[in-house]
Formats: structure tokens, sequence, C-alpha cells
């Protein structure tokens, strides 16, 4: 199985060039390592039970971790490349753009495999230039500087996580993850800085909202499902395997899922709110992080699914959405996935939520309940968008269909991961708790029109967040 992962995790790198070499057959190829990756998530979950370590560099602590977690987290990554591979079939997307596409899964796809610091700021490196050109795909003025700003905020966040290595690597002369323990503070900052940012949590994760909202559906797509895990796992596996991190990382998941909901429910245009739930629901999977693998799957299944439908909606503002009645088969897929992300049973958002709450500490309940009743509110604003029979929606065409067949399915497929939670006191909260927010939605939050200032989302201010951020964690590491 060690040679079998080795040539998994290289493959896509290999097939991203020769697809550059044979352009008329890049769909093909990009699909086939999609579906390679689909089949190797799979072996991990059947063939892999305990885990498999692998030892690169030994001598260095440069060692890779496949497991149940990284088979979660792989699964996810197959599944929505699959997805956006099947949605841009019929386009004339060229061959550099399947290129960029299948690199980037390779590169997410090593990066939930790594267990160390150092071949895992290669896979993020690797990803960050992926997800700068798929960004800039369109090549007009705006799609280049939103790539730009990401990538300009990637790589500042990267050279300090760098240094943390670094001086991860001085203490323990390892660049593994359980170096932590015997790591100066200021090493552990800079470091969970450096996935702070990468992965879009609390208010390093502001830069979220632009560069979804600018960048095409299907990109934003990839970006929320998938690429934003490449810096939430480190920090999941990082608090599996060290019991003094695991209460920070726990503490950013309430900040983040409190934070995220709360610009949300306010926002009034479709894109930016779904960016600002993401970052809100990256705090569900760091929250619990024992079960945070099957929530980053259900996560992305739905976010996908979210942006698709959001590119082919009449308008992206939802005042001008109720006075433009959508299709009513395209707000039937809309309100699958808002009733999964809500929690509604028959749906694996519900199990993902019932198994999260189950995993919380006493004093995570309050805050994280408060954030489950928001995000009923905000896909509220979803799921009572008027409909109609009769309008003609021309952009769905069937590679959108195939794509939701997929996204929707997988939702449906999955409560098998935890059919144990099919109980009348765990149906019963999640459908209280949409009741609540619904009401809440309708009795207040429907007719509220808040404009939040953005002014903290500008390129300066991310830059000058880093560094009240390394403050902060450096202040909880020494606590």
């Amino acid at each position: 199985m060690n040679k079998i992962t080795i040539a998994w995790m290289a493959l896509p790198f290999f097939i991203g060039f020769v697809i550059y070499l044979l352009p008329k057959f890049s769909r093909f190829l990009a699909l086939t390592i999609a579906i390679i990756s689909n089949i190797f998530a799979w072996e991990v979950f059947i063939l892999l039970p305990s885990g498999l370590n692998i030892q690169l560099l030994d001598n260095f602590g440069v060692t890779l971790l496949v497991d149940q977690l990284s088979g979660f987290f792989i699964l996810t990554n197959a599944l929505i490349t699959t997805v956006i591979i099947v949605y841009c079939w019929e386009s004339n997307k060229t061959a550099f753009f399947y290129m960029q596409l299948v690199i980037l899964h390779g590169s997410v796809n090593a990066s939930f495999i790594c267990e160390d610091f150092i071949s895992l700021y290669v896979a993020l490196e690797v990803i960050s230039i992926a997800a700068f050109t798929l960004i800039s795909y369109p090549r007009t003025d705006r799609s280049i500087w939103v790539g730009l700003r990401y990538l300009f905020i990637s790589n500042t966040a990267m050279l300090l996580y760098l240094v943390g290595a670094v001086l991860v690597y001085k203490a323990n002369y390892s660049f593994r993850f359980d170096g932590l323990t015997a790591a100066p503070p200021e090493g552990i900052a800079l470091i969970f800085l450096g996935l702070l940012v990468k992965g879009g949590i609390f208010v390093s994760g502001l830069w979220l909202p632009l560069t979804h909202s600018e960048s095409q559906s299907f990109v934003s797509g990839m970006l929320s499902g998938v690429v934003v895990k490449a810096g939430v796992f480190p920090l999941v596996r990082c608090a599996l395997l060290l019991e003094q991190i695991d209460p920070i990382v726990r503490i950013f998941g309430v900040c983040t899922a409190l934070l995220g909901v709360g610009y949300a429910i306010v926002q009034q245009d479709t894109k930016r709110t779904l960016a600002f739930s993401t970052i809100s629901q990256l705090g569900f999977i760091m929250a619990a992080p024992q079960v945070g693998g099957f929530y980053a799957l259900t996560h992305g299944l739905v976010k996908s699914a979210l942006f698709l439908i959001a590119g082919i909606l009449p308008s992206r503002d939802f005042q001008e959405l109720h006075k433009k009645p959508i299709n009513t088969s395209v707000w039937v897929a809309l309100a699958i996935a808002s009733f999964s992300i809500s929690g509604f049973p028959l749906l694996s958002g519900f199990g993902a939520k019932i198994l999260t709450s189950k995993n919380l500490l006493p004093w995570q309940v309050i805050a994280m309940n408060i954030a489950t009743v928001g995000t009923t509110i905000v896909f509220a604003k979803f799921i009572f968008l008027p409909h109609t029979k009769n309008q003609e929606i021309e952009k769905a065409n069937w590679g959108f269909w195939s794509a939701m067949a997929i996204l929707l399915g997988g939702l449906i497929t999955a409560n098998v991961v935890y059919y144990q939670a099919y109980t009348l006191e765990n149906i019963v909260k999640p459908l209280v708790t949409i009741g609540i927010g619904w009401l809440a939605y309708f009795l207040l939050f429907k007719k509220l029109v808040i404009n939040l200032p953005r002014a903290i989302e500008e390129f300066e201010h991310l830059i000058g967040v880093m560094s009240l951020m390394l403050i902060i964690i450096f202040w909880m590491v020494q606590i």
C-alpha cells in the first residue's frame, strides 16, 4: 500500500503536464484522476482502518499519514473535483484550465496526508499557485487583481509559517506535527497563523468573501468545498495528536462559527452570503476535531452545490430575487442543499450536526447552538425564495444537472455514515432549531438591511490583522 499511496500522490502532477501536451484528452485525463482519487478514498476506509504511516525522510521527520480522517477529506476532494469537471464538460475550457485543476487536486490531496510541516508547506504553496491561476482564469482586470490579492495574502502567511516550521525543527530536529510539544511559543504561533489564513479561519479568513464573490461559480465551489480545508485539516490533525493544542483549535472553531454566521445573516449578495457561511462552517469542523472529517465531507458537497446554483440564478441580490422567481427545478436543488446544511433529517447535514454536537465540550454548547440557529436563518433566505415552473433557465444544462445529481445524491447517501443519529430525541432537536431560525428570519431578519463596512476586507488591513492574530495566538499558547 505504501507504493500505491506514493504513486497516487504523484500521479496528478504527472498527468497535469501530460494534459498540456495532449489537449484533446484534457477532460478525460482530468476525470480519470478524479475517479482514481475516489477509488483510493474508499480503499482507505476499507483497507486501512488503523491507518498507514510512511516515512520519507526519517532523519528530518518528513512523514505521511493516511487514515480515516484523511479518507473523508480525500473523498471530499475527489467528489468535488469530479463534479467541477462534469460541470465544465461542454464549456470551452482550455487544456490549461484542466491542467491547473488536476494539479490543484493533487496538491490538496497531498496536504491531507502530510504529517510534517515542511511537506505540508510545499503542498500549500502549490495549492496557492494553482488556485491563483483558476481565480484569474477569465483574465479580466478584476479577476487578476483578486487572484493576486489571494496570492499575496497566502504567500505572506506561508512565509511566517515557514519561519515557525524552522523553529520547530530547531527544537526537535524534526518537522513532525508532534514536535509542537517542545517547540517555542513563537514557533507554534507562526505556524498557526499561517494555517488560519490558509484555512480562512476567524478574522484571518476575511480575504475569502471577495475572492469567492469575484471568482466564477465553479471555482468558488472548488475553493469553498476543498481548498480552504487544506488549511483546516492540519489544525484538526494537530488537535487530535496533541492534547494541549486541542483547546486552542476548539476556541478558534467556536469564534469562527459565530463570526461567519453573524456576517452571513446580514449579507444581501448570494455569493458573499455563501462565502461567510463557509467561514462559519469551517468553525464547526474545528469545534469537534474528532468528527471533523465527516462534517468536512458534508459541507463540501453542500457548498459546492450552492455555489453552482448561485451561478445560474437570475440575480445575486436577494431583494431582486424576491421579484424574479427562479425555476422550480433549480429551487428544489437549492432547497435540498439548504435543508442539509441546516441539519434537516434524511440528509447528511443532519448526521454531521448531531455527531458534532455530541463531541462538543460543555463550554462550547451554547455558542455552537447559537451558530446552528444562525445557520438556519442564513439558509432560510435561500429556501423561501419565490419560484415558478414557467421560467426558462438557459444556463442550466446537462452538466449542471449531472453535477447536482452527484452532490445531492451524496448528501442523501452519506446518511449511512451515522445512521445511529436517527432517534426521536435527535430528530426533534434539529427540527426545533430550524423552526426557531425560520421564525427569527420572518419576524426580524427578512426585511432587515444592514450594510456592514468592508474596510477590514481591504488588502492592507488583512495584512495588518495578521500581526494582531499573531499576538493573540502567542498569548494563547503561553497560557
